[in-house]
């Protein structure tokens, strides 16, 4: 059962970073400090649900075909949202 929970929630956590593009759309989200402030909490949980899906997959053996793919997209949006934070933060600070 735990498993099942757990890779529901990896699942559901592939969607998430794709809900940036309907908020995009509006003329507040392209404003300096809104626009930083989003893609930095969206880069955050990136960051968290690649290290959610892979803690699962380790420590909980929630091991389905599923978590795999969940597995591997999680981790592409990690490194993906550690990439997006490093370059913030190297041009906040040049």
């Amino acid at each position: 059962m735990k498993n099942k929970i757990l890779t529901a929630v990896s699942t559901i956590m592939l969607f998430v970073p794709w809900t940036i593009l309907p908020l995009r759309a509006f003329d507040w989200a392209l404003e300096s400090p809104v626009a930083e402030i989003m893609i930095a909490c969206y880069a955050a949980f990136m960051i968290f649900s690649g290290v959610f899906t892979i803690i699962s997959y380790v420590k909980a053996k929630a091991q389905s075909n599923l978590m795999k793919v969940c597995l591997v997209v999680n981790s592409l949006y990690a490194v993906a949202g550690v990439v997006f934070l490093g370059m913030m933060i190297n041009t906040h600070f040049m």
